[in-house]
């Protein structure tokens, strides 16, 4: 028969499995996590956008410059566009956690988001062989892009600064 002393005992010996704690992720990890689910997330609602046709693009645009043959434009193509953004907006969550994570505002997110929609669609646009220019694209799918890289851009930008707070005060 086990005494009450041996079960105390047990609870606070830390070689027990039960009683070890898990280290916490470090910021970059979280902002690394971040970033890839807040692409996979809202390039998913983008290829929603245009599988309703709100947008004339999808999420397998990021293929056309490398990708060969016809499969880019199936569902194939928008799934493997999407794991693909979700790894680009890892780099450019920790572009974001370098130069604006300190400010807890809503207000650079939404500026962000603004700007890489922006440096897309005007400044990336001639690696895009089958992209026309901004000015020729439909209302719905000015309209559509820039509300979701803005959604983008807040989700991340408040992610990361939210982070860094709770770090700070840890």
């Amino acid at each position: 028969m086990t005494d009450s002393k041996d079960k105390n005992t047990e609870k606070n010996n830390p070689n027990y499995e039960q009683n070890k704690k898990d280290e916490p992720l470090s910021h970059i990890a979280k902002v690394m996590i971040i970033g890839f689910f807040g692409g996979v997330f809202w390039s998913l609602i983008g290829y929603i956008a245009h599988f309703f046709n709100f947008t004339e693009l999808g999420p397998s645009l990021i293929l056309q410059p490398w990708a060969v043959g016809d499969w880019k434009n199936e569902t194939i193509g928008e799934w493997i566009g999407i794991i693909i953004i979700g790894l680009l907006s890892v780099g450019v969550a920790l572009i974001y956690n370098v130069f604006l994570k300190n400010i807890q505002k809503i207000w650079p997110g939404i500026l962000f988001g603004i700007a890489l929609w922006a440096i897309v669609f005007y400044i990336l646009n001639p690696i895009f062989p089958n992209l026309e220019s901004v000015r020729e694209f439909s209302k719905n799918t000015i309209i559509t892009t820039i509300c979701l890289y803005i959604l983008y851009g807040v989700f991340v930008g408040y992610s990361i600064s939210y982070d860094a707070e709770q770090m700070k005060q840890a």
